[in-house]
């Protein structure tokens, strides 16, 4: 058993306490967790206890980065956790703060899914392939991308995601519209056939009668 012999707010915080135990300086914990607790002098605590109290403080500091990250914007549980594991927490830690983020709703692999395709679809839109690509590098199990990205019209994503380059287009020749529209296109992830009708309909739309077939592949 140990004793805690002193409780200190810590110089320039009043936000964290540190313990002492038998006279001798243990660890620090935010005053949160020192409160949660019900931490008092003279309090009696076994190794077990004084370790579940260091677990303690470092979920809650795990837990206050995870919070943070995903006051930036929403974010899969793959990521969260390799952000997480970035900052030096161990697995046991951040599965046990996921947990509980989950439950809470906070964390959730098809809110996110469905989030970061209607962002992508409204600022930046891209193919249902590189959707689901990017959607796969955030860790979110395949079921969910299905369902998600099966609501993606490609012929509608290309036509908005080109409207606005082919402004800045005007004024150029019909090659060099296919060619710089159609490598925009390419890098968005889409197929030849969406991007020759997209090219096709733009052009068209710019009121310009020297149309001319698509008889080459396009490229970047």
């Amino acid at each position: 058993m140990a004793e805690i012999t002193a409780l200190r707010t810590s110089q320039g915080s009043r936000q964290r306490v540190r313990l002492f135990l038998d006279g001798s300086f243990a660890f620090s914990l935010d005053a949160e967790v020192a409160l949660k607790e019900g931490l008092k002098m003279g309090q009696e605590l076994a190794e077990s206890q004084v370790k579940a109290l260091a677990q303690a403080q470092n979920c809650h500091r795990c837990r206050g980065a995870a919070t943070r990250l995903l006051g930036y914007r929403p974010r899969s549980e793959h990521e969260l956790a390799q952000r997480l594991r970035q900052r030096g927490f161990d697995v046991a830690t951040i599965d046990a703060v996921l947990t509980t983020l989950k439950g809470q709703g906070l964390v959730d692999d098809s809110s996110f899914a469905t989030f970061w395709k209607d962002n992508r679809q409204s600022f930046s839109p891209r193919s249902k392939w590189l959707t689901r690509q990017e959607l796969r590098q955030k860790g979110v199990p395949a079921e969910v991308i299905d369902q998600v990205v099966s609501t993606i019209d490609d012929s509608d994503s290309a036509y908005r995601a080109a409207k606005r380059k082919a402004r800045g287009l005007k004024g150029s020749d019909y090659d060099s519209f296919r060619r710089r529209l159609g490598g925009f296109l390419q890098r968005r992830g889409f197929n030849y056939r969406v991007i020759a009708t997209t090219v096709e309909r733009l052009w068209r739309e710019g009121d310009r009668p020297d149309r001319n077939p698509f008889d080459t592949q396009l490229t970047t």
